[in-house]
């Protein structure tokens, strides 16, 4: 026996195995995703890998932990107030909600929570890519009152979505205007061109428009399109598809810039 003991944990949705002393004082940290063994000790090699022994999964790499990158830097350095990474889809929805519920007798279902719906359902799928190279930020507040309701950024590049209730409706995109049903059309493709082209100005990196819209009986476009897409709730994810573009290193980068709140004040 070396007198050390593995503690599983779980950070950020990933298993992380450390290696400590009775103490309970760390020696290592094996990183099962990154194959990699972190030794905060050169002398306790041996033991660290004899330990982990009936929990190493192929080839491993053992060293010193990595030199944080700028990105990594500048996540430790940002006040939790400002990070906006932890916000969760339609954050700002469900706070007015909170504070203002909707009467309980309401003749009409409230448009807040029919708009919270749609932006959870996107976000859920946008979190779902997480594992392949993709962060997802959403309900982030803009100057002026607007708000960008999610922003992927991967290997395929930046992506400002905005989400629309269309529950068994049909919708008809003629760009600019989109109708909904039978209501009025509204010219609601200038809005989300208008909210990525302020995140590009945030980013200094070319943000493209996403319209998602949540579960619609029917879609027609009767109109080529003019950079924005046009997507289903269920087809959100197919963002991932394209990559190519974002090197993780920049990948990285941009969504540390991102969710720090003081970005999105100079827009």
């Amino acid at each position: 026996m070396n007198g050390l003991r593995v503690v599983p944990t779980w950070r950020h949705g990933q298993e992380r195995l450390y290696i400590c002393h009775t103490d309970g004082r760390n020696v290592a940290w094996y990183d099962r995703e990154a194959g990699r063994v972190n030794l905060l000790s050169e002398d306790r090699r041996e033991d660290v890998l004899d330990a982990l022994g009936p929990f190493l999964t192929g080839p491993v790499t053992v060293g010193p932990p990595p030199v944080p990158t700028p990105a990594e830097l500048a996540r430790l350095t940002l006040h939790p107030d400002d990070d906006l990474a932890p916000n969760r889809p339609g954050e700002a929805l469900q706070i007015a909600l909170d504070r203002d519920p909707s009467p309980p007798h309401r003749l009409r279902p409230d448009p807040r929570r029919r708009a919270l719906a749609s932006e959870l359902a996107v976000g859920e799928a946008l979190d779902g890519l997480e594992g392949t190279g993709w962060h997802a930020l959403h309900s982030l507040t803009l100057p002026g009152g607007d708000r960008l309701h999610h922003l992927a950024i991967g290997p395929g590049g930046l992506f400002a979505v905005h989400t629309l209730y269309a529950r068994k409706q049909r919708v008809l995109v003629a760009d600019p205007m989109v109708t909904v049903g039978r209501r009025e059309p509204t010219p609601l493709l200038r809005r989300v061109r208008a909210v990525a082209d302020r995140a590009s100005y945030a980013l200094t990196a070319e943000v493209h428009p996403v319209l998602a819209l949540y579960a619609p009986s029917n879609v027609s476009v009767a109109t080529p399109l003019r950079e924005v897409r046009v997507l289903q709730d269920t087809d959100v994810a197919s963002l991932a598809s394209a990559g190519g573009v974002l090197k993780p290193a920049d990948v990285e980068a941009l969504h540390a810039m991102a969710r720090d709140r003081g970005t999105w004040g100079r827009v």
